[in-house]
């Protein structure tokens, strides 16, 4: 029997680097398999790996530590972040915690206030518990993060666009006032996706997000990642990914994989669907005011042309109403589904203050404007037309003027 041919692949691992974004998302961290030969990487479903000798393997010994389909993901994040180094998490919260958890105990983190419920509930109800102390500012203008910066502050912690107002932070700005005071500075991501902002490239030191969003883009996987090109930082959330143990799947690294590699194809189109449906909402009687970068009407419209490549796929908007008017429109939708979430290929809609931001306080909710009429869409990737004509059916069979 003739033994299995070698495929030996020249690794073009720069010129891979070099490359735009699509070609990027397709190659990074992708090699024909040197064995078999398979052009996709196979899903490695072991938890243990054989060694040649005592500690001498491969780079895998066990799948907590190390798996390769978890590698292959964590390479093309980084690589379309522009960072050295990716970690991927089980889920966005795990990420969020671990990174916290690489903190000195009672350090001090500035976060902007208009923050993911999920953050919001850790860095209140959990963070406290681990003698950590957090501080909320709006950070509209990036000035403001000074007045709240204390000896013992070692991170600031920013979205932008913020979930669910779709406020920005200039993240150029916000990293020299972190660089001033030797500040580490995270930027969650989620909203825009690689494709759209790249907050390490604006100075940023860990850039992360809720890869159950955008970047896997098909709404079947729990998972979350970080990204930096600061080789200790790296180091110490390595030691703790691995200490902590909360890690993906090998099978939702592989899922994740596949789905990021239509990332750019995807953000293209949710974008195009979500200026029109913005745009539309902006002429609609029945609608008090829309929330979307992409519009001029947006207070912060040319900092998004600044800091993003495109306007993304999220939009909040206020109806006309109260509570039950803003339900009824969640009601009378056809093709946007009742769902938390976003970022998949289905469109999906919210009602934040009900919803997502549940765990935010009312008094907070109402500093920060998330009404009882707010609503918060998730733009998908089917026809536009379809969803603009949804959108203003559903108006219609809800606001009566």
């Amino acid at each position: 029997m003739t033994a299995p041919t070698k495929f030996f692949t020249a690794d073009h691992t720069e010129d891979i680097l070099k490359a735009n974004f699509g070609t990027r998302a397709i190659h990074a961290g992708q090699h024909p398999d040197p064995i078999t030969g398979a052009v996709i990487p196979p899903l490695s479903l072991s938890t243990t790996f054989k060694q040649h000798g005592a500690g001498d393997h491969n780079g895998f010994d066990y799948s907590r530590s190390g798996n390769p389909s978890r590698q292959a993901f964590e390479t093309a994040v980084a690589a379309l972040e522009g960072g050295k180094y990716g970690l991927a998490f089980s889920s966005g919260s795990a990420t969020t915690a671990t990174i916290v958890s690489s903190l000195p105990a009672g350090s001090h983190i500035v976060s902007v206030n208009d923050v993911y419920g999920g953050t919001y509930r850790y860095f209140t109800k959990v963070a406290a518990v681990l003698n950590a102390q957090v501080s909320f500012v709006d950070l509209k203008d990036a000035s403001n993060v000074e007045s709240v910066i204390r000896p013992n502050t070692k991170m600031i912690w920013i979205e932008t666009p913020t979930n669910p107002t779709l406020r920005l932070v200039d993240i150029k700005a916000v990293a020299e006032i972190a660089r001033k005071h030797n500040i580490k500075l995270v930027v969650d991501n989620t909203f825009m996706s690689p494709y759209f902002q790249n907050p390490l490239q604006l100075g940023a030191d860990i850039v992360v997000h809720s890869v159950t969003k955008y970047i896997n883009g098909h709404s079947d996987v729990v998972m979350g990642v970080a990204v930096t090109s600061d080789e200790q930082i790296y180091e110490k959330l390595a030691f703790l990914q691995n200490s902590i143990g909360a890690v993906p799947s090998a099978f939702d690294c592989f899922l994740a994989n596949r789905g990021l590699k239509t990332l750019h194809l995807r953000m293209r189109q949710h974008a195009i669907s979500a200026q029109a449906i913005a745009e539309a909402l902006e002429a609609s009687p029945r609608v008090e005011n829309v929330i979307y970068p992409g519009l001029i009407s947006h207070p912060q419209h040319e900092l998004a042309k600044r800091q993003q490549k495109g306007f993304g796929g999220m939009i909040s908007f206020r109806i006309k109403g109260d509570l039950q008017t803003a339900n009824a429109f969640l009601r009378n939708v056809k093709f946007f589904t009742l769902a938390e979430s976003l970022g998949g290929v289905e469109s999906l809609c919210e009602l934040p203050a009900t919803m997502t931001h549940g765990s935010v306080s009312a008094e907070d909710r109402a500093v920060l404007g998330i009404t009882e009429n707010l609503i918060r869409l998730s733009v998908g990737i089917e026809d536009t037309e379809d969803l603009v004509a949804d959108v203003l059916a559903a108006l219609e069979a809800s606001v009566k003027l």
